[in-house]
C-alpha cells in the first residue's frame, strides 16, 4: 500500500474470517437449539393448560355431583329425621294426654274412695250387738284397700309418664339440633353447588383448603351417627307406644276392678240388709208371740190370786168350824168322823194353798223371765232396726258410684228392697 494512503481502525482486535463463520454457524446452532426447546415448551404448555382446563372441569363436575349427592343425601336423613321428630311429638302429646287423663282419674278416684272409707265409717257406728265382721265389712275394707292401691298405682304412673316426657323432650330437643345442623349443612352445599368462578365473593383461604377443622369426623362415622339416631329414636317411639298402651289398658282395667268390687260390694250389702230385715221379722214375730203369752199368764196369774183369795174364807170356815167342836163338853168331846174330815179338809186346803202359792210364784217368776225377754227383744230390734237403717244409709250413700240408668225407681233404697225381694215384708212407700 502507498505510503501516502491513510485510514483509521478501532483499537481492537479483528477476527479472522473462519472465525466469523464459526460465529455465525455457532449462532445458527443456538437459535435453532433454542427454537425447538421454545415449540417443545409452547407444545408441552398448550398440552398443561388443555390438561389443566380438563382436570379443572372434571374436578368441578365431580365436586358439583359430589354436592348434589351430598345435598340429597343430607336432605333424605332430614327428611327421615322430621317424619320421626313429627312421629315423636305426636306420640308425646298422645302421652301427654294419657297422662292428664290418669291425673284426672286420680282426682276422680277420691270420689269412690272417701265413700267407701265413708261407708266403713258409718257401719261402724252400728251398736254393740250389731257389731260383727260380716261380708259387708269384709268387702267394703276389700274395696278402700284395692282403690288406695289402685290410686298408688295411677300416682306411680303418673311419675312414670312424666319422666318418660322428659327423656323424649330430650330426644326431641337434641333432634331438633341435628335437623337444624343438617339444614345450615344443606344450605351450605347447595350454595357451594350455585357457585362458579363467576360468583362475586371469592378470594383465597389457604387455612382452610389445607388443614380443615380439627373435629370433623369421617362419613363413616357419621352414618354410623345417623343410623344410631334414627334406631334409637324407633325405639323411643315404640317403647313410648306400648308404654302408653300398657298405661291405658291399666287403667281401663283398674275401673273395670273397681267396678266390679262396687258391684260384690252392693250386693253384699244388699244380702246383708235381707239377713238382717229376715231376723227382724223373726225377731218380731217372737215378740209377739211372746206378748200373747205374757197376756196369757198374766190372766193366769190373776186367776191364782182370785183363786187363793176366794179359797182363804172356806180355810177360814173349815178352821173356826173345828176350833167350835173343841168346846163340847164331857163325853161329847171326842175324835168323831167330823173332827177327822174337817182336820183333814184343814189340811188338804193348807197343802192346796201352798202348792197354789208355789205355782203362783213359778208363774211370776215366768212372768218377769219373759217380760226381760220381751225386753232384750225390744233391745234388739231396735239394734237390728238401727243396723238396716245403717246398711241402708250406706247403699243410699254409694248410689253416687252409680253411672248410667241402673234404677228405674225414685230411690236406691226402693231399688235394694225390689232387689231383695222384701216388697211383702217392707211396704213400698206410695
Amino acid at each position: 500500500m502507498a505510503k501516502f494512503v491513510n485510514y483509521y481502525e478501532k483499537p481492537i482486535s479483528h477476527i479472522s474470517l473462519p472465525d466469523w463463520y464459526a460465529k455465525q454457524w455457532e449462532l445458527q446452532q443456538n437459535a435453532n437449539v433454542r427454537r425447538s426447546e421454545a415449540c417443545q415448551l409452547r407444545n408441552s404448555s398448550r398440552s398443561a393448560r388443555s390438561e389443566a382446563n380438563v382436570k379443572i372441569k372434571w374436578d368441578t363436575y365431580l365436586n358439583n355431583s359430589r354436592l348434589a349427592d351430598r345435598v340429597t343425601e343430607l336432605s333424605n336423613w332430614k327428611d327421615v329425621f322430621e317424619n320421626l321428630l313429627q312421629k315423636l311429638s305426636n306420640e308425646m302429646c298422645l302421652l301427654n294426654n294419657e297422662k292428664a287423663t290418669t291425673e284426672k282419674d286420680i282426682e276422680s278416684i277420691n270420689h269412690p274412695l272417701q265413700i267407701a272409707n265413708k261407708c266403713i265409717s258409718i257401719r261402724d257406728c252400728r251398736r254393740k250387738t250389731e257389731l260383727t265382721y260380716d261380708e259387708a265389712d269384709v268387702e267394703l275394707k276389700k274395696e278402700l284397700c284395692m282403690i288406695a292401691k289402685i290410686q298408688e298405682t295411677f300416682t306411680q304412673r303418673v311419675h312414670d309418664a312424666w319422666e318418660k316426657l322428659n327423656s323424649l323432650e330430650s330426644i326431641r330437643y337434641k333432634l331438633n339440633v341435628d335437623i337444624e345442623d343438617k339444614n345450615k349443612s344443606i344450605g351450605i352445599d347447595r350454595d357451594n353447588l350455585e357457585m362458579d368462578h363467576t360468583s362475586a365473593n371469592l378470594s383465597h383461604k389457604p387455612t382452610t383448603s389445607s388443614t380443615g377443622k380439627m373435629n370433623s369426623i369421617t362419613h363413616e362415622i357419621w352414618l354410623d351417627q345417623c343410623l344410631s339416631t334414627k334406631m334409637l329414636l324407633e325405639n323411643e317411639l315404640h317403647d313410648c307406644y306400648t308404654f302408653r298402651e300398657a298405661m291405658r289398658v291399666m287403667r281401663e282395667c283398674a275401673w273395670n276392678d273397681i267396678r266390679g268390687q262396687q258391684e260384690a260390694t252392693d250386693y253384699i250389702l244388699r244380702k246383708r240388709i235381707y239377713q238382717t230385715q229376715k231376723t227382724k221379722n223373726e225377731l218380731e214375730w217372737q215378740k209377739l208371740k211372746v206378748q200373747k203369752e205374757i197376756e196369757m199368764i198374766d190372766k193366769e196369774m190373776n186367776q191364782l190370786e182370785e183363786m187363793l183369795a176366794s179359797k182363804i174364807n172356806v180355810l177360814k170356815c173349815a178352821e173356826t168350824r173345828l176350833e167350835n167342836r173343841v168346846y163340847r163338853s164331857g163325853s161329847e168331846l171326842c175324835k168323831d168322823e167330823v173332827e177327822l174330815g174337817l182336820k183333814n179338809e184343814v189340811l188338804s186346803f193348807k197343802q192346796t194353798e201352798e202348792d197354789l202359792i208355789k205355782i203362783l210364784e213359778h208363774v211370776k217368776s215366768s212372768h218377769n223371765s219373759l217380760k226381760s225377754l220381751l225386753a232384750r227383744i225390744d233391745k234388739d230390734l231396735e239394734d237390728k232396726q238401727h243396723s238396716l237403717n245403717t246398711d241402708v244409709v250406706c247403699l243410699d250413700t254409694r248410689s253416687s258410684l252409680k253411672t248410667g240408668n241402673k234404677s228405674e225407681l225414685t230411690n236406691e233404697t226402693d231399688r235394694n228392697i225390689v232387689l231383695t225381694r222384701m216388697e211383702k215384708e217392707i211396704p213400698m212407700e206410695s
